[in-house]
C-alpha cells in the first residue's frame, strides 16, 4: 500500500473537523471530507481528549502585531529603546526584552516574533526535569539523600547545585 504524505490541517480544517464531530458525523465520514484515513482525524480529536480545545487569545498586556511591526521599522531606523517606548506607551524594559528575545537589533523581524510568541504562549509546557536529563538526575540525587523532607532554595547552576545544602522548610510538620 502506498503511503501519502503528511498533511498539516489549517485551522479552518480542524474548526470544520470539529463542527462536524459536535453534530455526531463518524471519524470515517469526517475523513472522508479531506480524502484521508480515518486514524489522521483521530489524532486531531484525541490530543484534547475529544473536547473542543478553547479559541486562543491573547492577552490586553501583550504585545499587537501592530506594536512588533512599529518596533521593527523603529530598530531599523535606528531609534533608541526608550524613544520606541515613549512612542508605544510601553515600559523600555518591555521594548527592550522583546527585542532581546527575538534576535536583537540586527535581526528583530515583526512577523516572526509575533509567532514566536505564540508559540511560547503554548500550554501545557514540557516539564524542566523532561527536557533536561541531567537536572533529572541531580533532583532525584538529592531528593534520596533528604528523605522525606521537602527541597527548599534554588540552584542556579549544577556545579551550585552539587554544593548546595538542602534543608527542610521551616514550615514542614513532623508528625510521621
Amino acid at each position: 500500500m502506498k503511503q501519502r504524505p503528511r498533511i498539516y490541517y489549517t485551522e479552518s480544517q480542524k474548526a470544520l473537523m470539529w463542527e462536524r464531530w459536535q453534530k455526531g458525523e463518524s471519524l470515517q465520514q469526517i475523513a472522508q471530507l479531506f480524502d484521508r484515513n480515518h486514524s489522521s482525524i483521530q489524532r486531531i480529536l484525541a490530543e484534547t481528549g475529544g473536547i473542543r480545545p478553547t479559541q486562543r487569545s491573547r492577552s490586553r498586556l501583550a504585545l499587537t502585531l501592530a506594536e512588533r511591526e512599529e518596533i521593527s521599522r523603529a530598530v531599523v531606523a535606528g531609534h533608541s529603546i526608550r524613544s520606541i517606548a515613549t512612542s508605544l506607551r510601553r515600559a523600555p524594559s518591555t521594548i527592550s526584552r522583546e527585542i532581546k528575545r527575538n534576535g536583537g537589533q540586527r535581526c528583530y523581524r515583526a512577523s516572526q516574533s509575533e509567532q514566536a510568541a505564540w508559540d511560547r504562549a503554548r500550554r501545557p509546557k514540557t516539564c524542566k526535569l523532561a527536557e533536561n536529563r541531567t537536572l533529572a538526575h541531580l533532583v532525584a540525587d538529592k531528593l534520596q539523600k533528604i528523605g522525606r523532607y521537602p527541597v527548599t532554595g534554588k540552584a542556579t547552576c549544577c556545579s551550585e547545585a552539587k554544593t548546595a545544602r538542602l534543608r527542610p522548610s521551616s514550615n514542614v510538620i513532623h508528625a510521621m
